[in-house]
């Protein structure tokens, strides 16, 4: 959400924004801020005038009754009546605006970085740089289930008797590596210097609009029914809310941490859910990593973030890229975002395991997260990016760890997770 006083002083800008991220049916709005706002102020002067006009009178009522003219003090006694008659009415239309403004400023995008490349969608985001060399090999990589298979490690029909499409069951060795992945993310951030969490898996619709767009929102959460409560979609959610209405010493930023949690989500739009496999789905888990940091500060902790996901997957031995954002694929709080996408051996391509965002004030502004320095209090940024996200990432890793005799290669670094193996052997 803008600040009011920007976006009142800088109207023009605001509707560029708006114009870049492609959302012209949003410009109207920004001339309807502007006159509900001003409709606001005014009933606040008036309601500040009466006031002050009642005090003053109220004082003369003393006078009066100590004066015993008690007539003149009746009649000013009414003069009051119908001041807080009229306060009563200005208390209700500048509710009435409150609420007009915020519904307003709520849909009104984050004013974008001017790295970002203007872009209508996806498909017009940027590749910036690769990391290690992506390779195909000479035998067939099964698609991700057929692998999963061989080794008895998935069974989604049962799932979906269970529980519907979008679920699934792991077990063995894929649900070994699965835990396994996880728990090397875990201790990967923790030597990087992230506090590790773990954070509540529900939360309030106060902090849901806090850390997100209506859009995502309605397409994300799965609300508890009679209860006002949402299971999260990212631990990042939890974690912003964390510090709700807080004000926290600047000399104790940045606040880096990283969370795990289950994650659900609803999955609407375009893309849908996969019948037959386990790249989008109603339910997974993730390792996230969230930054609380003064201003000046963010946009080096932007780099510091994805290149941890970088660092993560080639530390796997698995090829990644960078994908910056453009200004129509970025959500409405974010200033800058860019995807890390891993190489797929099977489909020839990179594919999305992670996204990296830098929400500038936006959440912060609608969540009260201030810090605290020698001039006063001010705004804080957040920043998030995925560290991992399984079963996701298993199919980046098994394709990429596949041998041609059907066995997965287990790199160095996730071999005290698997007892000790370097490589998992199918049984099918």
């Amino acid at each position: 959400m803008l600040d009011i006083k920007f976006l009142r002083e800088n109207p023009e800008l605001v509707k560029e924004n708006i114009k870049k991220k492609f959302q012209d049916e949003k410009l109207g709005l920004v001339d309807e801020v502007i006159e509900i706002d001003e409709k606001l102020r005014q009933e606040k002067i008036k309601g500040d005038d009466l006031r002050a006009q009642r005090n003053k009178i109220s004082k003369e009522i003393g006078a009066l009754m100590a004066q015993k003219k008690i007539e003149e003090a009746e009649a000013t006694k009414a003069k009051v009546k119908e001041i807080n008659d009229a306060l009563v009415q200005i208390e209700e239309d500048t509710k009435k605006y409150e609420v007009e403004l915020k519904e307003r400023m709520l849909v009104i995008p984050q004013i974008i970085d001017e790295s970002v490349p203007v872009g209508k969608d996806d498909s017009e985001n940027v590749e910036v740089e690769r990391f290690g060399e992506p390779v195909v090999p000479k035998y067939e990589v099964p698609y991700h289930v057929e692998i999963m298979e061989s080794f008895d490690g998935i069974d989604l029909d049962a799932a979906r008797d269970t529980s519907g499409a979008g679920f699934y069951y792991l077990r063995g060795d894929i649900a070994r590596l699965h835990s396994s992945i996880l728990s090397y993310a875990r201790d990967f951030m923790i030597d990087r210097g992230y506090t590790y969490y773990i954070p509540p898996f529900m939360i309030r619709s106060e902090v849901v609009t806090g850390v997100m767009s209506f859009a995502e929102m309605e397409n994300m959460m799965y609300k508890i029914e009679g209860e006002d409560l949402y299971l999260i979609g990212t631990s990042e959610h939890s974690m912003i809310g964390k510090f709700i209405n807080t004000i926290t010493d600047e000399e104790k930023m940045p606040l880096r941490m990283t969370s795990y949690s289950p994650c659900f989500r609803k999955e609407v739009g375009a893309h849908g859910i996969e019948e037959r496999g386990v790249y989008r789905i109603h339910q997974f888990e993730k390792q996230e990593m969230v930054i609380i940091c003064k201003p000046e500060d963010s946009m080096n902790f932007y780099n510091e973030l994805w290149k941890n996901t970088v660092d993560f997957f080639r530390s796997l031995e698995i090829p990644v890229r960078t994908l910056e954002c453009c200004s129509g694929d970025l959500a409405d709080l974010k200033v800058k975002s860019v995807d890390v996408e891993a190489w797929s051996p099977r489909q020839k391509k990179y594919f999305e395991v992670g996204s990296c965002s830098n929400l500038g004030d936006a959440q912060a502004r609608r969540l009260g997260i201030k810090l605290r320095g020698e001039d006063g209090t001010y705004l804080a940024h957040t920043l998030n990016n995925t560290v991992v996200a399984p079963p996701r990432m298993l199919i980046a890793f098994l394709e990429n760890m596949l041998q041609e005799d059907g066995s997965v290669k287990i790199p160095a670094p996730l071999r005290m997770y698997m007892g000790g193996k370097d490589k998992i052997v199918p049984v099918k």
